[in-house]
């Protein structure tokens, strides 16, 4: 999450959308749109449906405003936290709506084979996918979290020592051994 004065009050903000106050809305997007639209378009992978992420996500916020508690986190990464969720909903459901011929034809596509030789390139991805998952999971938990926050979720090093309450040097630090293991182990 991009780093703004403290002048704006989210939780405020958050628990005026609860009570029906639609210019709360409109000011949390107006103030956080832009990034939240990064976050939704880097999971995605395509700007147009991380606009209807975006909408989709300040819909659920407007209904669901009212389950937002200050005592279990802040109201911006309740926010940020919603968008994410709704953008990896969209893309899970995305990979399972493809019918198998269409992804047939999209690994034939995507590596120029014809349809004998189309699922090596299918099984050697789900292989490095195995081998990658094991190779996270034998991380430290700390380091294992700050990867995927980085890589995944593309959250910069600041905010992963936010999220973490670590040190931003303690995070690249993480980061960077983490990334060296992952190396050693898929090597």
């Amino acid at each position: 999450m991009p780093q703004h004065p403290p002048d704006f009050d989210y939780e405020s903000t958050v628990e005026a959308c609860a009570r029906g106050d639609a210019d709360a809305l409109q000011a949390l997007y107006l103030r956080e749109s832009r990034w939240l639209l990064g976050v939704a378009q880097r999971i995605v992978r395509d700007r147009d449906t991380a606009h209807d992420v975006l909408q989709d996500a300040f819909v659920q916020i407007w209904q669901r405003a009212s389950t937002y508690e200050r005592a279990l986190g802040s109201a911006r990464g309740w926010v940020y936290t919603v968008v994410r969720h709704k953008a990896l909903d969209h893309a899970r459901r995305a990979q399972r709506e493809m019918p198998a011929g269409d992804m047939l034809e999209a690994l034939q596509e995507q590596h120029g084979l014809h349809a004998q030789g189309a699922w090596a390139p299918a099984m050697a991805a789900q292989a490095e996918g195995d081998a990658l998952s094991r190779c996270l999971e034998a991380l430290e938990p700390q380091r294992r979290a700050c990867i995927v926050d980085a890589f995944v979720e593309g959250l910069t090093h600041e905010q992963i020592a936010v999220r973490q309450a670590t040190p931003l040097g303690t995070v690249k630090s993480w980061i960077r051994r983490g990334l060296l293991s992952l190396r050693d182990c898929l090597s």
